[in-house]
């Protein structure tokens, strides 16, 4: 019952949240800052998000967790109970320069277990959503399961300059690949592998909120998800990350580190 009551409010706050950034841009009300860098931005709207679910998972489920990136929630180390794993805006750098190819990305995990998710590309007008074992849907319409079969020659990538310098090999798989795509947005290029827009997906550092919810969509989809060197993803930890259809993960996997 829990998860179902999760599933209902989670949807109506992600709505109202949608509503409220897709104002902020209509009313140029938004506020930029630096971060780490130049490139490392945060706005009032990223802020003022995370804030608002911090307020309501605290006046609905008191007893659950928040792993948020702007600081609203907990530091949290283990999955223990039932933890929130929010960014209030992934591509916040679009967000701001391109005013699209950005999302909100919401997971919810039990015990360690990653049961519901939400990406919400609210420009693209694109809600992704899944729940454990029951498969992935975007407006309401079924993903299809990924082909077991497609080869990295056919292929579109999405791999980032980062990755390319911290993992030289990847040169070697863009040139194999049929194409390289880039979008800006962590939740949204899982997305593109798991609706198949895509293949395979490496980026060298992304936090827990940048693939809490992806992960668990592209994994009910049939994406194979680790770390570049094939071990497992440890969700609370920040790192780099693979994913990719199962053949191209195993195609990938094999050139040499």
């Amino acid at each position: 019952m829990i998860l179902e009551k999760i599933d209902q409010l989670a949807r109506e706050w992600l709505e109202e949240a949608g509503n409220r950034i897709f104002m902020a841009l209509e009313q140029s009300t938004v506020e930029v800052e630096a971060k780490s860098d130049r490139n490392d931005l945060v706005t009032n709207v990223d802020k003022a998000t995370e804030q608002y679910f911090a307020e309501k998972i605290a006046t609905y489920f008191p007893d659950h967790r928040l792993l948020g990136e702007e600081g609203y929630g907990e530091e949290i180390t283990s999955l223990e109970g039932i933890v929130w794993i929010l960014d209030p805006i992934d591509g916040t750098v679009n967000f701001v320069e391109q005013k699209r190819n950005f999302a909100i990305s919401l997971g919810i995990y039990q015990e360690g277990v990653g049961e519901l998710a939400y990406i919400y590309d609210i420009v693209g007008g694109e809600f992704y959503y899944a729940k454990r074992g029951e498969g992935a849907f975007v407006n309401d319409v079924e993903i299809p399961k990924l082909a077991e079969d497609n080869k990295l020659e056919d292929s579109l990538v999405i791999i980032n300059t980062a990755a390319i310098r911290k993992f030289p090999q990847m040169l070697s798989v863009i040139q194999k690949a049929r194409g390289l795509r880039l979008y800006g947005a962590a939740t949204l290029e899982y997305m593109a592998v798991a609706t198949g827009r895509a293949d395979a997906y490496v980026s060298a550092n992304l936090a827990p909120w940048d693939i809490g919810a992806g992960k668990i969509i592209a994994e009910e989809v049939g994406a194979i998800v680790t770390r570049v060197s094939g071990s497992e993803m440890v969700i609370t930890e920040k790192g780099d990350s693979f994913v990719a259809s199962p053949s191209v993960h195993r195609e990938i996997l094999r050139f040499e580190i």
